[in-house]
């Protein structure tokens, strides 16, 4: 007998955003990897084991320490 799941897919408060442009793509590529850190579960978001973080420092597109201080581009967003 397959298992049934009554959790919903979608997190609550859930909404669909097109990115608009390359600013508006990076503004929340950082919120998403500093999302972590915010909400106090990890002290950098090279910590966070689920995070694509570390892939995009291999690729060049952050420093390593980035995140270490809270990133000034995303300190209005507030996506929850």
């Amino acid at each position: 007998m397959a298992p049934q799941y009554d959790l919903p897919i979608w997190q609550r408060r859930f909404w669909e955003h097109t990115i608009r442009d390359e600013v508006d793509w990076h503004r929340h590529m950082d919120y998403i990897h500093y999302n972590p850190v915010k909400h106090g579960l990890v002290a950098r978001p090279a910590d966070w084991p689920w995070s694509s973080f570390r892939a995009t420092v291999a690729k060049g597109w952050y420093e390593p320490d980035w995140g270490s201080n809270p990133p000034s581009d995303i300190s209005g967003m507030n996506l929850e």
